[in-house]
């Protein structure tokens, strides 16, 4: 495994508990948040995030593995500089992410900005490495080449949030100085109403939402390879590898999908609690098509095993 995301995550894990009981020592609010909470959530991100980046390390050959350790060990370095940035900020007092009052606080949001880059670039080489290798499980391998690509569109969206909004726009146009620069939320200010512990709004749209459902494929798609595995111990249809690498595309499509509505969402300042009838419509085309494709799947697939071609000469 790859030691310095594995110390990463070790790290993330003491800085999670740390900053769990910040939240219960610490009243102070930021942003309409509590102010410990954006390292918490950010520190269990990336533990989940650099495992899994260890882990897909360790997949690759010898000739590979060593660009590998390089680009991990850089998007290592990217991660805990933005963890750095964003408790050093707390400690002050002052918003971390699209903050641009005062030279230090521009200082530390482009230092964010730019290690957020390199473990974006970093991330993206280690997908091509990751084509280019070769898996002899075909379903883990197309798990594994579908999360990282979701993953670095859930990345792309987090970018829109650096754009200023159009009352920060109007406000530069007007001449005043800038205290902010992007927002994660659309048509109502950070800092609202939210959902218990995500702080996702429930009064306007929200970016974070599609952005963290992107950046989580990278877990999601090889978990589900894992476990259409144990589920072929049971299910005899499921120990055809062509089966379970059609049924890990069809899920790979729908989950790019439900990225694309829920950022498309956000975007129309609409909140994710409540989505009006065009939304509902996406959703219910992706479900349904994804469904479908897989019960289709599943179904021509079991035709093939009983029609009297498949028996033994025997059995005919």
């Amino acid at each position: 495994m790859h030691r310095p995301l594995i110390h990463v995550s070790g790290a993330m894990a003491v800085l999670a508990v740390a900053c769990a009981f910040g939240l219960w020592l610490d009243p102070r609010v930021l942003v309409g948040a509590p102010i410990w909470l954006k390292p918490l959530k950010f520190s269990i991100s990336i533990i989940v995030y650099a495992l899994t980046l260890a882990w897909m390390i360790s997949l690759l050959d010898a000739r590979r593995r060593r660009i590998g350790w390089w680009l991990g060990t850089v998007i290592a370095a990217g991660l805990v500089i933005e963890m750095i940035a964003i408790v050093g900020q707390l400690l002050r007092g002052r918003q971390s992410h699209f903050n641009v009052a005062t030279a230090s606080d521009v200082a530390v949001w482009s230092v964010m900005a730019a290690s957020i880059m390199v473990v974006f670039v970093a991330t993206l080489g280690l997908g091509v490495i990751l084509l280019r290798q070769r898996l002899t499980d075909r379903p883990a391998a197309l798990a594994i080449r579908l999360g990282i690509g979701i993953a670095l569109a859930g990345m792309v969206v987090g970018f829109l949030m650096t754009s200023p909004t159009p009352s920060q726009l109007d406000a530069m146009t007007g001449g005043a100085a800038p205290t902010l620069s992007g927002a994660h939320s659309v048509g109502v200010e950070d800092g609202g109403p939210g959902l218990p512990l995500v702080g996702w709004s429930t009064a306007g749209g929200d970016l974070r939402v599609g952005h963290f459902v992107g950046l989580h494929a990278l877990q999601a798609l090889p978990l589900l390879a894992f476990a259409l595995t144990l589920l072929s111990r049971r299910w005899s249809l499921l120990t055809d590898s062509a089966v379970r690498t059609r049924l890990i595309a069809t899920a790979g499509v729908g989950y790019a999908w439900l990225t694309f509505v829920l950022t498309w969402q956000a975007l129309r300042g609409q909140s994710v609690i409540a989505p009006d009838a065009l939304t509902l419509a996406a959703g219910a085309v992706g479900l349904l098509t994804t469904l479908t494709a897989a019960i289709w799947i599943v179904r021509h697939h079991s035709c093939a095993l009983s029609s009297p071609a498949s028996l033994p000469a025997g059995a005919r």
